[in-house]
């Protein structure tokens, strides 16, 4: 018989020692896929009430920066339970109509894609989208009916040279095991002219706010998000601590750069908690 204890540190990803910088940890593409499995039942949950909300206005100023047009193809990646990538099936519904009739003219299925390496993400993304009928239709279309969801590795997209127009990624870069590859990868599918958007969180630059933030993110956040989870894998432990951790806001821009995108740039939101970069192939 395995007792409690036990039970709870074989499902542990994270501990003390771990989180002193656990973007330097050997295994850490494991340890995070195995923490996302854990928390996804309570994801959106835990999102909305910690963000207060914030988090999906955060998402369509994101897909606002993205510009869509009508044929765009859009891939969402580290999707997670798809609220992104719903916010972008809305949007190519509306390009799709502009100046069109009463009836919506729908995207085929390989125009939006949502990728995410956490596979039991995706069953909750496809229900999602199943129940959100697309407006105009009379619930006779469902945005299920336009997102194609796929497992996969942001750093291995199983996807063609050249084939996208817009890529995104939200509060994602930060869980990949090398970001620099990841963005790499990005550029490789994106053609000439295409987006990539990045949103992640960050920490404020003023001293004062940074220090309040800082107090409700490590002290806060995680008892009452592993209370609403009943989260063993210490997942709201390595949120505060992958993100103090991570790279700077200018190192992000420069790793963009790096990786072939012009005219990069960064948009604040809510006081600097959370970033949006944006970069373009030329």
């Amino acid at each position: 018989m395995i007792s409690t204890q036990t039970k709870t540190e074989s499902t542990a990803a994270w501990d003390d020692g771990l989180l002193r910088n656990p973007h330097a940890v050997a295994d850490k593409r494991g340890r995070v896929q195995r923490m996302f499995a854990a928390i996804a039942p309570s994801y959106d949950l835990n999102n909305r009430l910690h963000s207060l909300w914030m988090d999906q206005r955060w998402r369509r100023k994101a897909v606002r920066l993205a510009d869509v047009q009508a044929l765009d193809v859009i891939v969402d990646v580290a999707c997670g339970t798809g609220d992104l990538t719903l916010e972008f099936a809305g949007a190519l519904v509306i390009a799709l109509n502009r100046g069109a009739g009463s009836y919506p003219l729908v995207p085929p299925r390989d125009q939006l894609f949502g990728i995410d390496f956490t596979y039991e993400m995706l069953p909750l993304a496809r229900a999602k989208a199943r129940a959100r009928p697309v407006k105009g239709t009379g619930g006779k279309v469902h945005t299920g009916q336009i997102v194609q969801w796929m497992c996969g590795d942001a750093m291995a997209l199983a996807l063609p040279d050249a084939s996208a127009d817009v890529i995104s990624i939200a509060f994602g870069i930060r869980n990949v095991a090398d970001p620099a590859a990841a963005i790499r990868e990005f550029r490789r599918v994106l053609r000439p002219g295409g987006r990539l958007l990045i949103l992640e969180f960050s920490l404020p630059s003023n001293p004062v706010l940074r220090g309040l933030y800082n107090f409700y993110f490590r002290k806060i956040l995680p008892r009452s998000a592993t209370l609403i989870s009943g989260d063993t894998s210490g997942a709201y432990k390595y949120l505060p601590e992958s993100v103090n951790t991570f790279v700077g806001r200018e190192q992000m821009m420069q790793m963009m750069q790096d990786a072939g995108f012009v005219e990069v740039e960064q948009r604040a939101m809510t006081f600097g908690v959370c970033i949006c970069y944006r970069g373009r192939v030329p």
